[in-house]
């Protein structure tokens, strides 16, 4: 395998773990500001406890994503800053946003007009961040953005004001939501009224997935045809019987109270429909005119890449797993 292929690759799973972890919180930020009921402070409570130790750890994997893909292939991250400018611009200032509420709620006066207000802006940024990422996403495989000798040539509004990339951020709002609800029917385990809280709310939107799912499929056959030339072939099928077993799998143990199962079912799901999408969007960063091959750097700088990267991962990865286990291990009621 060459080097701009396993840095290709390297971007990839860096995407999906942030979705797994990153994507989780957000989704925690949605449940927050729709939070009602007479368990509605406890499920506040609930979510800052699952988020609160590690929610800045996680934007470590978007950060690697853009130190690669800068380092690695500059023309496509010129490219990417020039024509996306304005959703990246909306994703940092909502990452921004909705961090800072976080942390300045958590030391405010709870019964203070001023803690309301930081629990707003972190539902709110939440909510929309995820969008903006997906519009992102789907500017990407549009088609729509034009790079002719390494200048952009379209306009600022190409891709990522399509039907098509519309769909793709409803669809990660929807996507992010259910992963959120389902780890927290989890972290939840010992307070059965919370965990059927957030199984009704797993449900509701893993049920909602489905349509949204088929709306972008059918968007993409004139607003994203690379992925959906991908997602109607062979491979395309053989993903979406996993994605679907995953999906169904999840809800079943769900409706089963197997929480645990659930989790798993969920990550597996999340991971397939990005691998799908990586597959689809291949040899492409920008489709159709920037690939990995000809936005890619010097080999020595790319080898020098892959080996930082092979050495960085040995660190990285145990931290992270420790990490986990001292934050997640805490029993929340204690």
């Amino acid at each position: 395998m060459t080097a701009e292929a396993l840095l290709a690759l390297a971007i990839l799973a860096a995407l999906v773990v942030y979705a797994l972890a990153g994507g989780a919180d957000y989704g925690g930020g949605m449940w927050d500001l729709l939070a009602t009921g007479p368990r509605a402070r406890r499920q506040r409570e609930a979510i800052e406890h699952a988020i609160g130790p590690i929610w800045e750890a996680n934007h470590v994997w978007l950060i690697l994503v853009l130190v690669v893909l800068f380092s690695a292939f500059p023309p496509a991250f010129a490219a990417i800053m020039t024509a996306l400018n304005v959703p990246m611009t909306l994703v940092v200032l909502g990452i921004v946003a909705r961090g800072s509420a976080f942390v300045f709620r958590k030391y405010d006066v709870q019964a203070d007009a001023v803690h309301r207000r930081w629990s707003g802006v972190f539902g709110v940024a939440s909510f929309l961040t995820p969008f903006f990422l997906g519009l992102v996403l789907g500017g990407l495989a549009s088609g729509d953005i034009r790079v002719e000798g390494g200048r952009v040539t379209s306009g600022f509004l190409a891709g990522w004001t399509s039907p098509f990339a519309v769909g793709v951020g409803l669809y990660a709002q929807g996507l992010f939501a259910f992963l959120a609800a389902t780890y927290l029917t989890v972290d939840t385990e010992g307070e059965a009224d919370l965990q059927e809280d957030f199984r009704r709310r797993a449900l509701a939107a893993g049920v909602c997935l489905a349509p949204l799912a088929l709306l972008v499929f059918v968007l993409s056959r004139h607003g994203a045809p690379e992925i959906f030339q991908t997602l109607a072939g062979a491979q395309g099928l053989l993903l979406f019987l996993g994605t679907s077993v995953c999906a169904l799998g999840a809800l079943a143990a769900l409706w089963r109270r197997r929480y645990r199962w659930a989790r798993a079912a969920a990550v597996a799901q999340v991971t397939l429909i990005l691998l799908g999408w990586g597959i689809g969007q291949h040899p492409y960063v920008i489709v159709p005119d920037v690939t990995f091959e000809s936005a890619k750097t010097a080999e020595p700088t790319l080898r020098l890449l892959v080996w930082t990267l092979g050495g960085g991962t040995v660190v990285l990865l145990p931290s992270f797993a420790y990490l986990f286990r001292v934050f997640k291990s805490r029993d929340r009621r204690a």
